[in-house]
């Protein structure tokens, strides 16, 4: 007993103004790290997605199968004053396979701005995500506070969502997850409040059942991934539940009030789940542009998926610039988040270890981790059971990101108030062995509760730097190098050629077109979106040949993801090794 009370003073109950002050710095420092180097990284496909439905415009103002210059290729990214909403909305069931809520948010924040030139701005329409992170800090703080009553362990979650390479990452894009984030947060908090009421035998009362179905609905509107969110609650609800009633000593008694309340949430949800399942089988599920999540066929495949996982859960934390072209850069980065890494996961754990012996913590601690367990499993049956491998989206795991920082947060704060002395003794004679030092700096943050925090808040803030600058987290497709080196290389006019299959090749090309306009050069640069039907389509090639003959020589032909049999006459492959583009593979053909 005198053990509990004792660890219940470590977690400092901080003080309300003090509150609100580091509250206000970690939004600060969150907004400062999410507005930087914004508009910095060229989009990428699924981002020009989103910007062309939200404008009210769709892709098929681009020709296929001809050649277009620039402007005719960038048509989608102008302003469309006529489309309003319901245009939007409509766009959306028809092309795309997301639900609409974001992009009418980002049709209106448009709205807001006038135009900045001849195209939408990348800028603006990455702003509105990157609000959406700040405000996700904010809702990670109350999610701690309420689910632990502990202002200490929600600034902690705060401070940590704050400076997250994870957060920063997906607050920098033009996409919807840092929206469905906070459904995400909101929908957790109603679970957390629910089942403080069941194992309290509280009514639950009925304005929290109908904030939770309208939260839930809302979350489905944002992405239809905010799905399994719902399921892993669902799960954790259930075997919480299902636990306590079988446990002997049990008082837990669930009332018909309550079950009843329960039922409602589920029912309503489900409702709304299946007018969304009825809208898309009818519709059709999105227009090729999940094509990418391929099936389990390949042994690489099959063994892949946990490490994509954990090529999530580290960047959620830290990272380092393990996507340098250095590898001395990448070695010494990876070094450093193993070793960083080491010594956090233990201390994590023996924090959670602390949390489950008090019972101001142990509920939440519980709900928490079997929440994160629900999801994770959920991510691997649809990978191994179904077949289709969403491990290989970082972004999906928005669906239990908050609920990992708050967790981190929670076992941190166990021991804040620690103040041990330090455990090893330091020898007269200095020593210079690195072993000796990596032990000594984990002896010393072991010992010092808030000197841990620091750390693990000082490589969240290396971590998002690396965002930043583009050495983590770096986009799947790099337009700006592959004009560079047209730019450097090209000495005639040019046709950039490929294939096309759906609006993500689209997209593909637009982030070509759209660096080209950054400069003067290359303003002339032709474009062709061969159009294929099946896999090595002859048609492909022959449009190809086709399009080459009708124009003037001398001529550069770049072929660009072009997936076909290429035969020109007149024109010549240049053999050059040039170097390797994430998501662009090239060749130049030079015709005389």
């Amino acid at each position: 007993m005198l053990k509990v009370q004792l660890s219940q003073r470590l977690v400092d109950q901080l003080p309300k103004s003090n509150n609100w002050l580091l509250l206000g710095l970690w939004v600060v420092i969150g907004g400062i790290l999410r507005f930087t180097q914004l508009a910095a990284k060229p989009p990428w496909t699924d981002e020009f997605a989103t910007m062309v439905f939200s404008l009210g415009n769709n892709f098929n103002s681009v020709p296929l199968n001809q050649v277009i210059p620039i402007d005719v290729l960038l048509q989608p990214l102008r302003f469309n004053a006529d489309a309003g909403v319901s245009d939007v909305v409509s766009l959306i069931l028809q092309e795309d396979n997301h639900p609409p809520l974001y992009f009418v948010l980002a049709h209106l924040w448009t709205k807001l701005f006038p135009p900045l030139g001849e195209y939408v701005d990348i800028w603006m329409m990455r702003s509105l995500p990157a609000l959406l992170g700040i405000l996700s800090i904010v809702g990670v703080y109350f999610l701690g506070k309420i689910a632990f009553r502990s202002p200490l362990i929600g600034q902690i979650s705060a401070v940590l969502m704050a400076v997250s390479p994870y957060g920063i990452f997906l607050a920098q894009e033009a996409r919807h997850y840092t929206l469905s984030i906070l459904f995400v947060i909101a929908s957790l908090t109603c679970l957390v409040v629910a089942i403080n009421h069941v194992f309290n035998a509280k009514k639950i009362p009925f304005w929290l059942v109908l904030l939770w179905i309208f939260i839930n609905g809302l979350g489905l509107s944002v992405h239809f991934f905010f799905g399994l969110t719902l399921l892993a609650e669902g799960m954790t609800l259930s075997f919480l539940i299902y636990r306590q009633l079988k446990t002997e000593k049990s008082q837990l008694r669930l009332s018909k009030s309550n079950l009843f309340s329960l039922s409602l949430v589920v029912l309503g949800t489900m409702t709304t789940g299946l007018v969304w399942m009825g809208i898309i089988i009818s519709q059709g599920y999105g227009n090729n542009m999940i094509t990418w999540i391929h099936p389990l066929e390949h042994i690489l495949y099959l063994i892949s998926p946990p490490f994509q996982l954990l090529a999530v859960w580290v960047p959620m934390i830290s990272l380092l610039p393990v996507e340098s072209s250095s590898i001395p850069i990448v070695i010494i980065s990876a070094l450093i988040l193993l070793l960083f890494f080491i010594w956090m996961i233990p201390y994590v754990v023996q924090g959670i270890k602390k949390g489950l012996q008090l019972n101001t913590y142990n509920l939440q601690l519980r709900i928490l981790m079997i929440f994160i367990c629900s999801s994770i499993l959920l991510f691997l049956g649809i990978t191994y059971i179904i077949g289709l491998d969403i491990t290989r989206g970082a972004r999906y795991s928005f669906v239990y990101f908050p609920a990992v920082m708050v967790i981190v947060g929670a076992s941190l704060a166990m021991f804040w108030n620690d103040l041990k002395p330090d455990q090893r003794i330091i020898l007269n004679k200095p020593n210079f062995h690195p072993i000796f030092w990596v032990k000594t700096l984990y002896s010393k943050l072991n010992s010092n509760g808030k000197l841990a925090v620091y750390a693990v808040v000082f490589m969240g803030i290396l971590g998002a730097i690396t965002v930043l600058v583009n050495l983590g987290y770096q986009k799947y497709y790099l337009p700006d190098r592959l004009v560079a080196v047209i730019k450097e290389t090209a000495s005639h006019p040019v046709l950039i050629a490929t294939t096309h299959k759906s609006l993500v090749q689209t997209g593909e090309t637009m982030g070509i077109a759209l660096e080209l306009t950054k400069s003067s050069e290359l303003q002339d640069t032709s474009f062709l979106l061969a159009h294929q039907t099946k896999l090595n389509d002859p048609q492909v090639t022959q449009i190809l040949e086709e399009a080459v003959q009708k124009l003037n020589h001398p001529l550069e032909v770049w072929t660009v993801n072009f997936h076909g049999s290429i035969d020109l006459n007149h024109c010549s492959l240049d053999d050059k090794k040039y170097p390797y583009i994430n998501g662009y593979g090239y060749q130049r053909y030079i015709c005389q």
